[in-house]
C-alpha cells in the first residue's frame, strides 16, 4: 500500500512557495499539502488569475513534486467562531477581515471557504483540509453553567454555516477533512460524533487525522481511526510529549508559548513523543486508508531544516509496514 508522503507547508508559509518546493524535493518529500496563506496558493488569484493555477503546477513540476491536497485552517476557524477578535484579523485576509464587525467576518470566511473548494477543483485535488471554528469552545470549562440548550444551539450553529459550504464542495466534487483539534466543533471523540450527527452524516465532511491533538488529551489515536474509519479523509502526522507529572505543569498549557518546559505538553519533532506510530499505521492499513501522509513539522525545541528531513525519514519507515498479502485466517485454512 504505497502512500506518497508530503510536507504542509503551514509552517513554512514565511518562505516563497518555490523555497519550499526546493527543499521538499531536497529532502525526498514525494509532494506538499499547501496551505493557502502566504504566497503558496492564494485562492483569489487561483479564481481569478488563467495562469496562477498552471504556475503552481509548473513550480510543483519543477522540482519533482505532486499535490493532493490544499489547507485552509485560518479562514475555517472564522466561519464558526465566537467570540470574533484580533486574534482572526491577526490570521485571515484583509478581504476576509474587512471592518472587523464579527458576523460579517464569519460571513466573507464562510465564502472565502466555498471558494476554496472552487479552487481545489481547478488544482486538480479532491480533499481541503481545515478547521470549522466553533461557537461554543469558549463555554468547554462548563462554567459558569451551561446548558444543554446553550450546547445544542452550537452545534446546529456549525451545521447552519457548514451547510451550504458543502454544498460547493459537492457541486465541486472535492470533500473537507476537518482537523480534530481544541477550539474547534470537533476536539474530541464524543464531539466528532456529535458534529457528524449535526450535518447528518453527509459525505461532504470528513476528517483530518492528526494524533497530535488526541495523546495530550487522552483520546487513544488508534481506536479513534478504528471508530471513524469511513470518515479519514487525510492524515497529518504531528507528534506531541506530554510533560505533567511533577505536580505543576497542567494539560491546559498554562497560556504559556509553545516550547516553554513548565507547558504541560508540547509539539516535538514526529517520533520523539507519544504517539504510538507503529499501532497507528496498522490501524490506517486496517481501514485501507491509501491517501497522504502528510508531516506537519512543529517542534518549537528543533530547529525545522533539521527537523523536517527527520520526520521524513521516520515516515518513511513506518509506511513500509505493509498488510499482509493474505489474512491469517485465509493462510491457516489452506492448510
Amino acid at each position: 500500500m504505497s502512500r506518497p508522503i508530503t510536507l504542509f507547508t503551514g509552517q513554512w508559509a514565511d518562505l516563497p512557495f518555490e523555497e519550499v518546493c526546493r527543499l521538499a524535493a531536497e529532502w525526498g518529500y514525494d509532494g506538499l499539502e499547501i496551505a493557502c496563506w502566504g504566497d503558496h496558493f492564494e485562492v483569489d488569484r487561483a479564481l481569478a488569475e488563467d495562469d496562477y493555477v498552471r504556475g503552481r503546477l509548473d513550480i510543483l513540476d519543477k522540482y519533482g513534486l505532486k499535490v493532493w491536497t490544499i489547507s485552509n485552517h485560518l479562514v475555517g476557524q472564522a466561519v464558526c467562531d465566537h467570540p470574533i477578535d484580533e486574534r482572526h484579523q491577526d490570521i485571515v485576509p484583509a478581504r476576509v477581515w474587512g471592518d472587523g464587525e464579527p458576523e460579517g467576518v464569519r460571513q466573507r470566511a464562510a465564502e472565502e471557504i466555498k471558494n476554496t473548494a472552487r479552487a481545489a477543483a481547478r488544482l486538480g485535488v479532491d480533499t481541503v483540509v481545515g478547521f470549522t471554528g466553533s461557537s461554543i469552545w469558549h463555554t468547554v470549562a462548563m462554567f459558569p453553567p451551561v446548558t444543554e440548550a446553550a450546547i445544542e444551539r452550537g452545534y446546529a450553529d456549525f451545521a447552519e454555516r457548514w451547510n451550504p459550504i458543502l454544498d460547493v464542495f459537492d457541486q465541486e466534487g472535492v470533500r473537507f477533512a476537518h482537523e480534530v483539534h481544541p477550539s474547534e466543533i470537533a476536539y474530541d471523540h464524543w464531539t466528532t460524533v456529535r458534529a457528524l450527527e449535526a450535518i447528518g452524516h453527509r459525505p461532504a465532511f470528513g476528517l483530518n487525522w492528526d494524533p497530535s491533538h488526541m495523546v495530550w488529551q487522552d483520546i487513544d489515536p488508534v481506536g479513534f481511526i478504528l471508530d471513524f474509519a469511513d470518515r479519514i479523509y487525510h492524515v497529518d502526522c504531528k507528534d506531541a510529549r506530554r510533560r505533567t507529572g511533577n505536580g505543576r505543569n497542567g494539560r491546559m498549557g498554562s497560556h504559556l508559548p509553545w516550547g516553554n518546559p513548565r507547558r504541560g505538553w508540547d509539539f516535538v519533532s514526529t517520533g520523539h513523543g507519544d504517539v504510538p506510530w507503529e499501532d497507528c499505521f496498522r490501524a490506517l492499513n486496517a481501514i485501507g486508508y491509501d491517501g497522504p501522509i502528510s508531516i506537519e513539522w512543529e517542534d518549537a525545541g528543533m530547529d525545522r531544516l533539521i527537523g523536517a528531513p527527520d520526520a521524513l525519514n521516520f515516515i518513511r519507515g513506518l509506511t513500509r509496514i505493509e498488510p499482509p498479502a493474505a489474512s491469517f485466517d485465509s493462510a491457516f485454512s489452506r492448510g
